[in-house]
C-alpha cells in the first residue's frame, strides 16, 4: 500500500465515522475543501463511489460501508499498538544502584519502593548495604544514602527523612548486675557491641557525644563486633552488651520495654539521612521518580 493510500483511507475512515466533511476536516485538522479532494482522489483511483453526498448527509455506499468494516479495525488496532509503544518509551524503567546503611535501607528505601514497584514494575532497584562512606562514583553506584552531614559537599543532596539521634541501649537482664552509665566516660567500664567500620581501615567506630556544645568522643570494649547495625541490636535484645544505634532503630524495643535507654542527655538530634549523587549524573525518569518518592515532606523532628 503506498503511503498516499495509507493517508487518503484514514481520510475516508474520518469522514465516514464522523458522517461529515465538517466535523471529520476538524478532527483531522486540515482544511473542509483538501479533505474533499483527497476523499475524491481515493474514489478515482479505486474506480468505486465511497461516499453518498447530499447537502444534508454524508453516508457510505455499499463500497464504502464494506471499506469501513474492513479496514477500521486494522488501523485502530495499529493505533493502539502505536500508543502502546508510545507508553513504553515514556514510562520509566531501568536499574537503579544504591548504597545504604541497614537502617536507612529499611526505614527509608523499603517505604519508598512499596509506593511506586507495584506502578512501575520496569524499575529495579539493587541496594548495597554498607555502614561505610562509600565511594559511590568508583564503585559505580548511582546514589548513596547517608546522614547529611556524612555527604561531600560537591554531590547533590535530597533530604528523604527526619533529623536522626542515636541511643545507647541495653536490656534489662544487661543492667541487673550493672549500675547505669551517667556519662560517656563511663562506658569504658561496660561491654559494649562494637561496629567494625571497613572504610577506615578496620578500625572500630568510635561513639560520639556532645552536651552544652562539649564533644565526647568514647572508643568502647566488649566481647563482640559487627558489621551491621541488625547484629547490634540484636546482641543488645540477648543481652550481650551495650549497643549504639539511631533512635528509630531501637524505638519499639524501649517501648516494649525489652531495651532501656542510658545516656539520652548526650545523644542531641543531628543532620537526617540525604539520599546524595555526583552533580554531573543526569537523573533518568526512574531515578527521578524515585527520588521524588524519597523526598522528606515533613518537619524535621528535633528530639
Amino acid at each position: 500500500m503506498e503511503r498516499a493510500d495509507a493517508s487518503d483511507l484514514l481520510a475516508f475512515l474520518a469522514v465516514a465515522r464522523e458522517r461529515s466533511f465538517t466535523r471529520a476536516a476538524a478532527r483531522l485538522a486540515i482544511s473542509q475543501p483538501t479533505l474533499s479532494q483527497t476523499v475524491q482522489g481515493l474514489e478515482e483511483r479505486l474506480g468505486v463511489r465511497l461516499l453518498n453526498r447530499t447537502t444534508r448527509s454524508v453516508t457510505p455506499t455499499q463500497a464504502g460501508e464494506r471499506l469501513l468494516q474492513k479496514i477500521g479495525p486494522k488501523f485502530d488496532e495499529m493505533d493502539a499498538e502505536l500508543g502502546a509503544l508510545s507508553e513504553l518509551r515514556e514510562k520509566p524503567a531501568g536499574t537503579i544502584r544504591i548504597t545504604a546503611t541497614e537502617y536507612a535501607a529499611q526505614a527509608i528505601l523499603m517505604p519508598a519502593m512499596a509506593k511506586i514497584a507495584p506502578l512501575y514494575p520496569d524499575i529495579k532497584v539493587e541496594v548495597m548495604i554498607d555502614v561505610g562512606l562509600t565511594n559511590i562514583v568508583a564503585a559505580q553506584y548511582d546514589a548513596g544514602i547517608r546522614p547529611g552531614e556524612l555527604v561531600a559537599k560537591d554531590m547533590i543532596a535530597v533530604r528523604v527523612g527526619p533529623d536522626l539521634r542515636m541511643a545507647v541501649v541495653g536490656s534489662p537482664s544487661y543492667f541487673a548486675s550493672r549500675v547505669r552509665p551517667r556519662t560517656p566516660q563511663d562506658l569504658t567500664q561496660h561491654n559494649c557491641v562494637n561496629l567494625h567500620l571497613p572504610t577506615r581501615g578496620g578500625r572500630l567506630y568510635a561513639w560520639e557525644f556532645e552536651r552544652n556544645g562539649r564533644d565526647v568522643n568514647v572508643r568502647v570494649d566488649g566481647q563482640l563486633v559487627f558489621n551491621s547495625s541488625g547484629a547490634l541490636l540484636h546482641a543488645a535484645l540477648q543481652g550481650l552488651g551495650l549497643a549504639y544505634l539511631t533512635e528509630g532503630q531501637v524505638q519499639p524495643y524501649l517501648s516494649s520495654g525489652e531495651l532501656i535507654r542510658v545516656l539520652g542527655d548526650w545523644c542531641p538530634p543531628f543532620s537526617g539521612y540525604h539520599l546524595y549523587y555526583p552533580s554531573r549524573r543526569q537523573p533518568s525518569p526512574a531515578f527521578t521518580l524515585l527520588v521524588d518518592a524519597l523526598r522528606y515532606r515533613g518537619r524535621a523532628s528535633r528530639g
